[in-house]
């Protein structure tokens, strides 16, 4: 019997089973998702270290997953005799939840197999499988059908019979239970704000140079297959702002700061109701700006596709909160990303009237402006690291060379 462990390495400080991709009994070969694991900060797809049949199923759904924990076993195909069928051979029957059933009304060659994010998608949500109309191939549940029946089913409330202070009459009110993200983010944040006293410094960063460099060549990195976004350039100016200001890059410890060689970026990517998650631009000190832009756009696909592995959101020390892109023009504190030093906030992008000094003289102008803040943790840097940091990263956004 081959054992299936649970990695010795994982990016989160908790882990849980969230859903067998194979039954007891099932063939599997050599590197076959076998079973889904859940951090605090990422899922990920635990493969099939031999193939043959899975004989044992240890770990279930929400149990906890430390590190080097025997979630099942394998019974190699030189084991398996012919002969013999593996409940012949003693397999202990699963302790999972069946797989879906056709439900009145479905076609009987509608397909029950479920992809990993709707697996994950209806045990979060406590759906049954069963009840959701699949409008994929052969009747197949897709993420998208899993939150049709989401929606519809947090619309139906129930009554509360109550008075709130102040309130006359009724209230109406449904329950939506908090996903295992959702609590994550909830336990970290607070952490954060536990362990380290924030402290926002605010500049204003005129975006024009980077607006002309990217209409100038934009076109070009298409064509090499590669997307330039406004993002890439906060990513590249912030590898340069460390220069000033190195204690950014680091980690507090409480008998000493470690200073980091290497700038690995990570960038809050939003997922809609599902939460947040930061991938992580690697080495950025080390990237020219396709290179950065080329991570970028690998990362944030990945994201939204719920593809990311442990490597890619694992090994930040900094982060870029681009809130923005939502409409805020600024926000204070953004929690810091434990056990990094700061995070930079990026504020919407508008046009705005400002005055500039042409030959001595002050004009009003239109500029395409955005508020710029820096939170660090006060343990580790004070206001001239923050200041010096902000003051460098806006002078190379507005310096950008147009060539």
């Amino acid at each position: 019997m081959i054992d299936v462990v649970v990695p010795e390495e994982q990016e989160g400080t908790k882990a849980v089973v969230r859903a067998w991709l194979k039954q007891v009994g099932d063939r599997v070969e050599v590197n076959d998702p076998l079973v889904e694991l859940e951090t605090d900060k990422v899922a990920m797809e635990v493969p099939a270290p031999a193939a043959g049949v899975l004989r044992e199923i240890l770990l279930h759904s929400n149990e906890d997953a430390v590190p080097g924990a025997i979630l099942g076993r394998i019974a190699p195909v030189v084991e398996m005799d012919s002969d013999r069928s593996p409940a012949k051979a003693g397999a202990q029957p699963s302790k999972e939840t069946p797989g879906p059933r056709p439900s009145p009304g479905h076609s009987a060659q509608q397909e029950t197999r479920l992809s990993p994010s709707v697996k994950r998608a209806v045990l979060q949500h406590d759906l049954d499988p069963a009840q959701i109309e699949g409008t994929g191939r052969n009747g197949r549940i897709t993420r998208a059908d899993v939150d049709r029946a989401i929606e519809a089913a947090t619309k139906v409330g129930r009554p509360v019979e109550g008075v709130i202070p102040g309130v006359t009459g009724d209230i109406r009110s449904h329950f939506v239970p908090h996903d295992r993200m959702r609590l994550a983010i909830a336990e970290n944040m607070h952490a954060s704000v536990t362990n380290a006293p924030h402290v926002t410094a605010v500049f204003e960063a005129d975006f024009s140079a980077i607006i002309a460099h990217r209409d100038k060549h934009k076109a070009a990195y298409a064509k090499k297959g590669v997307k330039l976004t406004y993002t890439a350039y906060l990513v590249a100016a912030a590898a340069e702002a460390m220069k000033v200001a190195p204690a950014i890059n680091s980690r507090w410890h409480d008998d000493r700061l470690e200073l980091y060689d290497d700038i690995n970026i990570g960038v809050g990517t939003a997922l809609g109701e599902k939460g947040l998650i930061v991938p992580v631009v690697r080495q950025v000190q080390q990237l020219s700006l396709k290179g950065v832009a080329a991570q970028l756009e690998e990362l944030i696909e990945k994201a939204r596709r719920e593809r990311l592995t442990g490597a890619d959101i694992k090994g930040g020390t900094f982060t870029i909160s681009n809130h923005g892109v939502s409409g805020s023009l600024f926000a204070a504190p953004i929690i810091i990303n434990q056990p990094q030093s700061a995070i930079l906030g990026v504020g919407k992008l508008e046009k705005r009237v400002v005055v500039r000094e042409v030959d001595k003289v002050d004009t009003i102008q239109i500029r395409p402006l955005a508020y710029v803040s820096l939170t660090i943790d006060h343990r580790v840097v004070d206001g001239y690291q923050t200041n010096a940091w902000l003051t460098r990263f806006v002078e190379v956004l507005e310096s950008w060379p147009l060539d």
